[in-house]
């Protein structure tokens, strides 16, 4: 399994994937190593200054006029994590954890922090052991960054706090975890108690693997947008380069392109191509690739704000090399907080237009010529017509998560963080949202591929055809109403892990 290192500079979304779900190793570069020291030694010599730094020398948020005397700065850095590990609610999951983990240590690598290689060598241990702090759900407001949950993630460090084992979810306490494992609980010095939670490290892991899962979703609406257009007898026209290139909107290009790439060679559309009277199709078709292409814009800046991220250091106060220790509000989480929002936003409107194409695929007045539902035995046989609802409640619940959390900062510590970004929050519905939006195309694709199977003996194209035949390999087709739930499970599960995917592209090359 490969490692990743961390060298004093950025990370790759790939090598964070790889460390959260994967379980790559990580190692600590020999120049990292230097730049910690190095920064790790301003901190020391700042102990011995009668000039008060903060977080060094003095209390935290609205604390910090109050001079800390030097006898009780190593219990001022434990008792912060303690005090700040305040979270409520369930733990949430592993592959969150271990990316924040991952990328706190990324940060203080950077030699910005004024923390010892030792404190990243712990972190590094627990993530390379499978030990996975257990932080609650609530609790960061994203300013100054993922105070609380960063804090549970510290105080595993300490010996203190829960820990779980591998992915068996197995709670222990840290202090057995870390005994267990022969390793000794981490003593802090000056400042690595605030280094260790002033990060948006949570917010930004939560961003990367929200962005990479819904740059494969982005793909499988363009395929089963394909789909309904087949099953629906619509028209592949709209799609043409030549009048998609007269707005020259990035996505809609692609998505534009991959609709084109699917729908070529599809008997289906060929067979009503001249002789009907339809002038256009509803704007659920038509307008496939404007909305699910300007989804992919919006996922472009995030990406952007995201990999801009991953080469930042994020800390506050920030050691500087010529030996100032400067405060500044890097730890904002504003840049993220607007990413996730954007994101939110564009993921719930290409869920509620799949929709759209699931209604028009059951109503035996929109459909041209399918039976209600999709029923074998309409009547008797109720078909699809419960997959819509279930479909129709997560575009419901997305449209509500869908308001921005970023627009909701209150004050605390007694106003001197008077603006939050709210950014943990944003990235929390976020995965919500994209998980739904997994579903939501799961119910699409049982639907649409039900709706090619009923216009047979017309062939779909290459590309479509390759969906349908990955979904049935684990859906039957059309028959008499059965226990539907397993079936849609079994759909979301060939969405999920790129089942779908994998078997278009393998057929007609890599979609955009």
């Amino acid at each position: 399994m490969r490692t990743v290192q961390l060298t004093g500079g950025g990370l790759s979304v790939a090598e964070v994937l790889a460390v959260a779900r994967c379980g790559a190793s990580v190692s600590l570069g020999a120049r990292a190593r230097d730049m910690m020291a190095a920064s790790a030694d301003v901190v020391m010599r700042l102990v011995e200054s009668p000039q008060p730094a903060y977080g060094v020398s003095t209390g935290f948020g609205s604390l910090a006029n109050v001079v800390i005397p030097a006898h009780k700065r190593e219990q001022l850095q434990r008792r912060l994590v303690r005090s700040h590990a305040a979270g409520m609610g369930p733990p949430i999951e592993r592959e969150v954890v271990r990316a924040m983990m991952l990328l706190r240590a990324r940060t203080l690598a950077m030699g910005y922090s004024g923390a010892r290689p030792a404190v990243v060598e712990r972190i590094i241990a627990l993530l390379n052991l499978g030990l996975t702090p257990v932080v609650p759900e609530h609790g960061s407001l994203g300013a100054s960054g993922d105070l609380a949950p960063l804090a549970h993630c510290a105080l595993a460090l300490l010996g203190e706090g829960e820990v779980e084992l591998g992915e068996t979810q197995a709670r222990v306490p840290a202090a057995e975890a870390l005994r267990n494992a022969g390793i000794e609980p981490l003593t802090l010095v000056a400042k690595e108690g605030l280094a260790l939670v002033n990060g948006t490290d949570g917010t930004l892991g939560m961003l990367a693997l929200a962005a990479h899962d819904l740059g494969r979703l982005l793909r499988i609406a363009d395929i089963t947008a394909a789909m309904s257009v087949e099953a629906l007898l619509g028209t592949d026209r709209a799609f043409a380069s030549e009048l998609v290139a007269l707005r020259p909107q990035p996505g809609q290009q692609l998505s534009a392109g991959n609709l084109r790439a699917l729908l070529a060679g599809s008997e289906i559309v060929a067979s009503h191509r001249y002789g009907d009277d339809r002038v256009q199709d509803a704007y659920s078709l038509r307008c496939a690739p404007q909305v699910t292409g300007a989804a992919r814009d919006t996922l472009a800046h995030a990406q952007t704000v995201a990999t801009a991220e991953l080469r930042s250091a994020i800390d506050n106060p920030m050691v500087l090399p010529d030996g100032r220790v400067e405060s500044c509000g890097n730890f904002h989480g504003a840049p993220l907080a607007f990413a996730c929002d954007a994101l939110a936003i564009a993921s719930a409107e290409v869920g509620a237009i799949a929709e759209r194409r699931t209604d028009r695929l059951l109503d035996a007045t929109r459909s041209s010529g399918l039976p209600p539902f999709l029923a074998e035995d309409p009547g008797v046989d109720s078909g699809l017509m419960l997959a819509q609802y279930t479909q129709a409640a997560m575009v419901a619940e997305n449209r509500r998560l869908a308001a921005p959390a970023s627009g909701g900062s209150l004050p605390t510590s007694a106003m001197q963080e008077d603006h939050v970004s709210m950014g943990w929050s944003a990235a929390r519905k976020l995965r919500t949202i994209v998980a739904n939006l997994a579903r939501i195309l799961a119910v699409k694709l049982v639907c649409a591929g039900r709706g090619l199977d009923l216009r047979e003996p017309l062939k779909p194209a290459p590309g479509t055809a390759a969906a349908l035949a990955c979904l049935r390999s684990r859906v039957r087709g059309p028959g008499p109403d059965r226990w539907l739930s397993p079936e849609l499970t079994a759909a979301e599960e060939l969405v999920g892990a790129g089942a779908v995917l994998d078997a278009v592209e393998s057929q007609i090359g890599a979609l955009t």
